[in-house]
């Protein structure tokens, strides 16, 4: 656990100038606050920073607004990207009046669940392992007017582009539909900007384990080290951070977006998920692909409760775009060993410590506090309530007959049904106090401000299928 002395040293050894306050809103983007060096010392750094939480969507009223971050010591890491020496620190956001967590905070949300799941004695430590998945274009235009609604991606990497003239001419080695896993370069054209992606998260403190190129034309990915609940939404976090600013370093640009380009595999974050408890893996027993009942029951909660998780792990309206069922997606609720065209997949292994489940349908839009601490209370319910999933199906889902098809659940198949959905089934979520009503309906009301959004505008293909019917 870092301290305030290691803090302030750490600060003095690097010639500090800034000391950049970050903190993560409902909807997963990262904010921050640069408190000059002069601002900062002992009793700061012990007593937090005041600031206006009004601006923050989802967040206070303007006649509340007043609003309190408090450094997580243990959570800092020398920012690569500023001009000026800056540490940066993670917070957590508390009610000044009261010194208690935020109950918006998707932070504290998150802390909230571990102590939830220790409360109840299933276990004292969650690990997650992520996978985000981004795209890397080379030129993005877009523009949504009363008149005008269009986006248009380019990357060197597109198919489309094998005919295209340019300056230095146009080397012709490009992966083709589907094409990106996992050809060696020059047909994989971001080896350098990948590796260095990796090497600038190593250096800010986050375990990297590899990279390479996804399926689609300019689709990556960067292996990030599973780790406990709160350290691995931080990274996450760190992740999408160095991502949008190493690819801009590069002149180029990245999206997490789960869909942005048609016809080709979209980006997901399959999430690994476990639970120990007094140095134990609790998740490794005797039954299904060895399987504990607690892993069992766990994949019965996230099953039962799936729809309304969707608000949280897949919480954009493109999210659905690549949740589209009889395709390449995982919208099948089922589970199944090393099967990835199920929902919940059960990676093999041979150690008992490396036992856990995979579920498969979330994206990295997701919140990474609020969508882990969403599917760790669902475990839980699962767990606790004795949810078994029934039988394992280890077939390939994206082949059943339609009759066998009608028969297994799906995920939800838009933002809006999400969001019902949520509404509906939270009981799970405020056990222990883990979530609030009036943190859920605060979400409820952000996100489907995006949903009207969406509704209410014409789509461009709506032009090609109807304007001369």
């Amino acid at each position: 656990m870092t301290d305030i002395k290691t803090i302030l040293k750490t600060i003095k050894e690097n010639d500090i100038s800034y000391v950049d306050l970050r903190f993560t809103d409902p909807r997963g983007k990262l904010q921050h606050v640069s408190q000059h060096i002069s601002t900062i010392n002992k009793e700061s750094l012990e007593e937090g920073f005041m600031f206006d939480g009004s601006s923050i969507a989802g967040w206070k009223a303007i006649n509340e607004s007043d609003m309190l971050m408090k450094p997580d010591l243990s959570r800092s890491f020398l920012d690569p990207f500023n001009a000026q020496p800056t540490l940066a620190i993670f917070c957590d956001i508390l009610e000044p009046s009261t010194g208690m967590p935020y109950d918006r905070d998707p932070r504290s949300t998150a802390k909230s669940a571990l102590n939830y799941m220790n409360s109840i004695g299933v276990g004292d430590t969650a690990f997650f392992g992520p996978e985000p998945e981004f795209f890397i274009f080379d030129d993005v235009k877009m523009e949504v007017s009363s008149t005008v609604s269009y986006a248009e991606v380019d990357s060197t990497e597109n198919p489309t582009n094998s005919s295209r003239d340019y300056e230095t001419g146009n080397m012709g080695h490009r992966p083709g539909v589907k094409g990106g896993y996992f050809p060696i370069p020059p047909v994989d054209s971001g080896q350098d900007i990948r590796s260095e992606m990796v090497s600038v998260l190593a250096d800010m403190n986050v375990p990297m384990e590899k990279h390479h190129h996804e399926v689609a034309p300019a689709q990556h990915e960067l292996g990030i080290q599973f780790g406990t609940l709160i350290d691995t939404a931080d990274n996450v976090q760190l992740y999408k951070y160095a991502v949008h600013m190493v690819a801009h370093s590069y002149g180029k640009t990245s999206t997490f977006m789960p869909k942005p380009v048609a016809g080709d595999n979209g980006s997901g974050m399959h999430v690994h998920q476990s639970i120990w408890k007094s140095g134990k893996p609790l998740f490794a027993g005797n039954g299904y692909a060895d399987l504990s009942d607690k892993a069992l029951f766990y994949i019965g909660g996230i099953i039962k409760h799936a729809k309304a998780l969707n608000a949280f792990t897949n919480p954009s309206t493109n999210s659905y775009k690549r949740l589209v069922p009889g395709f390449e997606a995982p919208v099948l609720l089922a589970y199944s060993s090393r099967n990835r065209s199920a929902s919940c997949r059960i990676p093999f292994t041979q150690s008992p410590n490396g036992k856990r489940v995979e579920i498969r349908f979330p994206d990295a839009m997701a919140n990474p506090y609020l969508a882990f601490a969403s599917m760790l209370m669902a475990g839980l319910d699962g767990i606790k309530n004795k949810i078994h999933p029934g039988d394992a199906m280890d077939k390939d889902l994206y082949d059943l007959p339609i009759d066998e098809l009608s028969n297994v659940p799906t995920v939800c198949a838009s933002l809006r049904e999400a969001l019902e959905s949520l509404q509906i089934d939270n009981d799970f979520l405020i056990e222990g106090g883990v979530f609030t009503k009036d943190q859920i309906n605060a979400y409820v009301e952000l996100k489907m401000e995006e949903v009207i959004n969406f509704e209410h505008a014409p789509h461009p293909i709506e032009y090609q299928m109807y304007y001369s019917s």
